[in-house]
């Protein structure tokens, strides 16, 4: 019999998921009990579909996540519409789940799988897992901040003679991935592609102070509304652990939805 084109991709793409890769993807695990659970009630309330790997990788399902219950520390699941791929998932001992939030990447295992009821109708349940991977890239979403109220962030560069300089500069755009300053053109020197600046403070609202290491990457002249010009420095994030990571991205998701909220209002 021959395989399945469509049964094909996705299982190929199992061997390359990032959560197998625990060296390389691992800084971006979370582990504690609140985050994980945010992320996941997220997933549901987005309605995203999920993609289940399980027998290495040979066989998958899709999925959507219709409760997460932190009492009794359970997710429940939508049955797949393949009855076979349903029981040999019951079968399997371990489940990989993959999905997206906002662009994000979202993996997490789980070591099995049972069935239970759920709005009157049979339903997949497992536990909660004991760790989550929350990839988001440069390349994705970027959120443009505050104009009226700018998120800014405080950090120093070397003066001169060497000695660090204090600045307090605002910034453009922030994402998991980085952030863009908006810099006077006088410090052009300053803001070198590859300058490192440790210890910068992102006070981000209503999230908490953000502490992060911050790498150049671009630089570009731009004019503002009013005519002046400024630089905007594209920064990465070096090394910022999930627990920074998931700060942003709360930040980011609220500020998107009060946007959306405030837009749907005037309609």
């Amino acid at each position: 019999m021959s395989e399945n084109p469509t049964q094909r991709a996705p299982q190929e793409s199992a061997s390359r998921l990032e959560l197998e890769q625990d060296s390389i993807y691992g800084k971006y695990l979370l582990h504690s009990r609140t985050e994980i659970i945010f992320v996941l009630r997220a997933v549901m309330q987005k309605g995203s579909l999920i993609t289940v790997y399980f027998d290495g990788g040979r066989s998958f399902l899709l999925t959507a996540l219709l409760d997460v219950d932190a009492d009794q520390g359970t997710l429940t699941f939508d049955m797949g519409s393949d009855k076979e791929m349903n029981e040999r998932a019951l079968k399997a001992d371990r489940l990989v789940f993959t999905t997206s939030l906002d662009k994000v990447k979202v993996q997490f295992s789980l070591r099995r799988l049972d069935t239970a009821p759920h709005s009157g109708r049979t339903a997949l349940r497992g536990a909660l897992p004991t760790s989550l991977l929350r990839l988001q890239r440069r390349e994705y979403y970027r959120l443009t901040t505050p104009v009226a109220t700018p998120v800014r962030c405080q950090m120093s560069i070397p003066g001169p003679d060497g000695a660090p300089v204090p600045l307090d500069v605002p910034l453009l755009d922030i994402s998991g991935g980085g952030v863009g300053l908006l810099v006077k053109p006088e410090l052009k020197e300053g803001f070198k592609i590859d300058a490192t600046f440790r210890d910068c403070r992102i006070e981000l609202p209503d999230e908490g102070l953000l502490v992060c290491t911050l790498v150049v990457r671009n630089v570009f002249e731009v004019t503002t509304k009013s005519g002046n010009q400024h630089l905007r420095v594209g920064c990465e994030f070096d090394n910022l652990p999930g627990t920074r990571l998931t700060m942003v991205q709360r930040y980011i998701t609220r500020v998107e939805r009060e946007r959306k909220a405030r837009a749907s209002g005037l309609e």
